[in-house]
């Protein structure tokens, strides 16, 4: 006898609906799983007979096969165990077949028959709304995820006996309802206020903020370059709805989503240095979203930037200029979406006092030459921002009277992210580091002023195209952060400036 039901993977971040076909017929007893499943796939049938049978159900000895399509995509989400389950008990008989199309199943299935989470529950809800499913079966774990989804009903179970008589009408199950979610304000442990000095340093965060812009910090060991940096999520704005639910798909597929409700915080990433390549853009057969992705809206810190494995660096580029990333593997090309800001922090060279005005350098021009050479000019060019960071003075630091707190900055830049949204919205775009070079020739109005000094800093400087792209969105932000409609001279003066590249000459 035939049946079909449906469960649900990931590809990327996004769900993928899959049919469970199951042939039950007389012959010599099997159980064969195909349509290109992996090892966690196929070790479902193992799982499967033994949780029917220990939820006290016999099955005939039959030849078994399970069909999931696409056969042409790879599955390797345990959360098929549950779908598998139900269309082998319809193709027995058991339970009717007639609704099943109605329904979408997703959980894992213990020995005994009980229903564990998985991961990825949310985009594989989304596109079961999108699929027109009227209900959703899951795991008691996944339920509160899966009721983020509007107009989906979602079914909490406990174990397979128990939706067995739910589907063969012995039993009465109610959908699961959404809880309302309580709202904090969250005040962060991390405040702008506790930064003693660093002056220029909190202006270039707040101009990155405003704009999305990329930092890269340079300075002297305990000059505080990861204080700010740890900071730097407290003055961002907030997130909008659209972009904490793609936050939380990305942490769903990853299976880091802590709670039940969306994302609030936009992200901070801080991989360690010894990081992978697969581990900073994300890998495997079925690829995973790595660090870059992780970052999606938020922020990525790469703390002691030379120590990164040179190769590791190098994949970063395509990342930051495209703000998406493509995985090419032999069984799927995957796109994750990866726009975050970067911020970088580095010291001079190697014993850290280079350029430092009270301490001696110890190194050879040749070891800071080959310090700095880790880090390509490629990959500096992408930083818009290049900042020197001094070590904060005695007075300075010894001051009880407490900095600007990161909530009055903050308004700042969410004003400033206000103009920029209603000049871009219909391209699309959140910020000013998103333009690319036709729409800065567009949107960016320089006054004769500011096109003369720029045109001196470009010739004067030798920048690329690139660069002179980079500043021109700088000067963009720090002119909304001013309110003014045209890029003026200070604006470029201050962008040019911002660009400190005295910092990397060895």
């Amino acid at each position: 006898m035939f049946a079909r039901t449906f469960g649900a993977t990931t590809l990327g971040v996004d769900g993928l609906i899959i049919d469970v076909e199951v042939d039950s017929a007389a012959g010599l007893p099997g159980f064969d799983i195909v349509g290109l499943a992996d090892a966690l796939v196929k070790e479902a049938k193992e799982r499967v007979r033994t949780a029917i049978r220990n939820s006290g159900i016999q099955l005939r000895q039959e030849k078994v096969t399970i069909n999931l399509a696409p056969a042409d995509v790879r599955k390797d989400s345990s959360g098929l165990d549950l779908p598998i389950a139900v269309g082998l008990l319809a193709a027995y008989g058991l339970i009717s077949a007639e609704t099943l199309d109605k329904y979408l199943f997703a959980a894992e299935l213990s020995l005994e028959g009980e229903c564990r989470g998985i991961r990825g529950i949310l985009p594989m809800a989304v596109k079961a709304k999108e699929a027109g499913f009227q209900a959703m079966f899951v795991a008691r774990d996944n339920a509160n995820e899966a009721l983020l989804v509007d107009g989906l009903e979602v079914y909490a179970v406990d174990n397979l006996a128990q939706l067995v008589g739910f589907l063969t009408g012995q039993e009465r199950l109610l959908p699961v309802k959404p809880q309302a979610p309580i709202r904090e304000e969250r005040e962060f442990a991390d405040d702008f206020a506790d930064v003693q000095g660093q002056f220029q340093a909190k202006r270039a965060l707040e101009i990155a903020a405003a704009g999305g812009h990329n930092v890269l910090m340079v300075g002297a060991p305990g000059a505080g370059k990861t204080m700010l940096a740890r900071r730097m999520g407290s003055i961002l704005p907030p997130m909008g709805t659209e972009e904490k639910l793609e936050v939380t798909k990305i942490y769903s597929v990853a299976g880091l989503l802590k709670g039940s409700g969306l994302i609030e915080e936009r992200p901070f990433r801080s991989p360690h240095h010894t990081a992978s390549m697969a581990a900073m853009i994300g890998g495997g057969s079925v690829p995973r979203p790595g660090e870059v992705t992780l970052a999606h809206h938020g922020v990525l810190f790469l703390d002691e930037l030379p120590e990164f494995n040179k190769k590791t660096l190098e994949v970063l580029r395509e990342p930051i200029e495209d703000r998406k990333l493509t995985i090419s593997r032999a069984n799927a090309s995957i796109t994750f979406p990866s726009s975050f800001v970067l911020i970088a922090s580095m010291n001079p060279c190697v014993c850290g006092w280079a350029h430092d005005e009270e301490h001696e350098c110890k190194c050879t021009a040749y070891e800071i030459k080959r310090y700095k050479q880790k880090i390509s000019g490629p990959l500096l060019d992408r930083m818009d921002i290049h900042l020197w960071v001094p070590r904060v003075k005695y007075d300075e630091l010894a001051a009880r009277k407490r900095a600007e707190s990161s909530a009055e900055i903050r308004k700042r830049v969410v004003a400033a992210r206000k103009i920029q949204l209603s000049r871009l919205k219909k391209y699309h775009l959140f910020c000013n580091a998103q333009m690319n070079h036709a729409l800065l020739q567009k949107l960016c109005v320089l006054e004769p002023a500011a096109q003369q000094l720029l045109k001196q800093a470009f010739q004067k400087m030798g920048l690329s195209a690139r660069a002179y792209d980079r500043i021109v969105k700088v000067a963009r932000t720090i002119a909304d952060l001013a309110g003014e409609k045209n890029i003026q001279a200070a604006h470029i003066a201050e962008a040019i400036q911002l660009r400190n590249d005295r910092c990397l000459e060895v």
